[in-house]
């Protein structure tokens, strides 16, 4: 593809896999360049009693995609706050945005208390097209599809079926919160542990502070047995 540049791309719409949604339920398409911030306040500009982004906002959260933030237009802030929250909302992802997804999903879960959740995983078509570096080459323009895993969870405060996959009840995240903070602490806990007792070095015998010892004949000090024998010996040899 050294001959060709990359003009545009083009994403397929993806139907929505949870039948029998409303079409007035809010949507936050999270992309690679979003803002965690300004998909949180969307996010909770909607699902709480007292948004916590109206405070001091004017009553004008701000959504994003893509990385760029748009204006919702909203009411005052005394009439926005007297409004009842949405009941649900749907959090989606494409490529990389996959994983932020996720994270706002978890955030908006330990904020708002008591949301059922449902998740599913397909794949989003996207087509790429391609023109030619130099038109007088005759190369023609390539159009290549390319199916890129996307993730749409729904967050709801009805409840939902249970029997369905990838379903999650409210209110076993605490549990699993409190135990990844204990293990971080058992491990972190372990590595002060073990760099004491390497800083330590050894105390046995025939080891110094920076390693054992070795002792060569010449530190040795030789008996008085053996000072006479090599006296004796020399003296033979001067004879």
């Amino acid at each position: 593809m050294e001959n060709y540049s990359k003009v545009r791309t083009v994403e397929q719409p993806c139907p929505c896999p949870f039948p029998g949604l409303s079409s007035d339920t809010n949507e936050v398409r999270v992309k690679d360049g979003s803002k965690i911030r300004n998909l949180m306040r969307y996010a909770l500009s909607r699902m709480e009693v007292k948004p916590r982004a109206l405070e001091g906002e004017g009553g004008q959260p701000k959504s994003e995609e893509g990385g760029s933030t748009t204006e919702v237009q909203e009411a005052p802030c005394s009439q926005a706050l007297e409004k009842m929250p949405s009941r649900q909302i749907v959090f989606t992802g494409m490529g990389k945005g996959v994983s932020k997804a996720i994270t706002c999903v978890e955030i908006l879960k330990r904020r708002v208390k008591g949301l059922h959740q449902q998740t599913r995983l397909l794949f989003s078509t996207v087509l790429e097209v391609w023109e030619p570096l130099e038109p007088a080459a005759g190369l023609d323009s390539l159009t290549v599809s390319r199916n890129i895993p996307a993730i749409w969870v729904l967050l709801s405060r009805d409840p939902l079926d249970a029997s369905l996959p990838g379903y999650q009840a409210p209110g076993n995240f605490d549990a699993l919160w409190a135990q990844a903070a204990k293990e971080d602490a058992g491990v972190a806990g372990g590595q002060r542990h073990g760099g004491r007792r390497k800083r330590g070095g050894g105390g046995g015998r025939g080891k110094g502070p920076g390693g054992p010892v070795r002792q060569t004949d010449r530190s040795r000090e030789p008996g008085k047995g053996q000072s006479r024998a090599v006296f004796h010996c020399n003296n033979a040899c001067f004879r």
